[in-house]
């Protein structure tokens, strides 16, 4: 038996040996080739750089940089619960932010807050910005869910 699963685990290591040189020799392949203006003159000149241009760009202008439109941040914000991009959030997206999402509600700091607790409190709000109860968020339903910004406490005398 143990012939077996030491030649079996042999063959993967072989199998993977290859898909690894494989995958490094095709790199090398597709690797732009070296430019010859930098290569020695075949004369023994000593004229290495022949081919480059002399002259001053002057005022040559290059293309002008591609548009890139603005996102809003509400836009952006809607854009990370929407995971599969199709312009709506299901409740099952709704429930998924990361932990430190999570530990943002945990209001006390006493790392108490239980799983259950965090899912009804984003349920409710999910029900509350879901006009008409229709299962899923639009852009105008989700701006709804943005959180209240606090107000600058002032520790003045």
């Amino acid at each position: 038996m143990n012939r077996i699963v030491i030649g079996a685990l042999g063959a993967l290591l072989l199998v993977a040996a290859g898909v690894f040189w494989w995958q490094g020799r095709a790199a090398t392949d597709a690797a732009p080739p070296v430019p010859h203006l930098l290569l020695p003159h075949p004369s023994g000149s000593g004229a290495a750089d022949e081919g480059l241009p002399e002259t001053d760009p002057g005022d040559a202008i290059g293309p002008d940089l591609p548009e890139v439109p603005e996102e809003t941040k509400e836009q952006k914000r809607f854009d990370r619960l929407d995971r599969d991009r199709d312009g709506k959030i299901t409740l099952a997206e709704m429930l998924s932010p990361r932990a430190k999402e999570f530990r943002k509600l945990d209001v006390d700091g006493n790392n108490l807050l239980t799983f259950d607790e965090w899912a009804v409190r984003t349920i409710n709000k999910f029900k509350a910005a879901d006009k008409g109860g229709k299962g899923y968020l639009t852009r105008t339903d989700f701006a709804v869910t943005k959180a209240k910004p606090k107000a600058p406490t002032c520790k003045c005398k």
